[in-house]
């Protein structure tokens, strides 16, 4: 390993700036405000609930998800929640190569919610069994400001607040 891979790796393992854990409560409030939105969002265009669950689940299982009932509905809202936690998780261990993350959370949660809904949109979607659906500016839009507001600033906001708790940086 080169020298400057091993600093960096003593870095994010050894000089934790927040404990792994505080990835649990950040994922799960992000978890639970994004499916909010997304819920709310979708009703008002005529798709319940349940069919938003499904909706997560066929990245998984392809078309079919939408023919699974509860079951398929359940395993959507369990995946939207590891995707929460790992979005939470990677915020966190971001926190340890770049501090700043933690001393200016309003910004690194806002750019952070624009990282994740990037990162789902270019990414994860397209490697997914998904059926894509046609550009829709205004629904784009809208779902960044939802990644921003609900994703990003409550992820940055509860790991700043434990940085705090932990004494890592300073009281705002």
């Amino acid at each position: 390993m080169s020298a400057p891979a091993r600093a960096l790796f003593q870095t994010v393992v050894r000089d934790p700036v927040v404990p792994l854990a505080a990835a649990l409560p950040a994922g799960l409030l992000a978890g639970v405000l994004d499916i909010l939105a997304a819920v709310l969002v979708s009703t008002s265009r005529g798709v319940g609930p349940a069919r938003v669950l499904q909706g997560i689940s066929s990245g998984l299982l392809g078309p079919r998800a939408f023919e699974g009932g509860t079951f398929t509905a359940g395993l959507g809202l369990a995946l939207h929640f590891v995707v929460a936690l790992g979005a939470a998780t990677v915020f966190v261990v971001a926190t340890r190569v770049l501090r700043m993350l933690v001393t200016a959370p309003y910004g690194s949660g806002a750019t952070y919610g624009v990282a994740v809904w990037a990162f789902m949109k270019f990414v994860i979607i397209p490697i997914s069994a998904v059926h894509p659906r046609p550009f829709d500016a205004p629904l784009e839009a809208l779902l960044v400001a939802i990644h921003i507001l609900c994703v990003g600033l409550p992820i940055a906001l509860v790991v700043a607040r434990q940085a705090r708790r932990e004494g890592v940086v300073g009281a705002r």
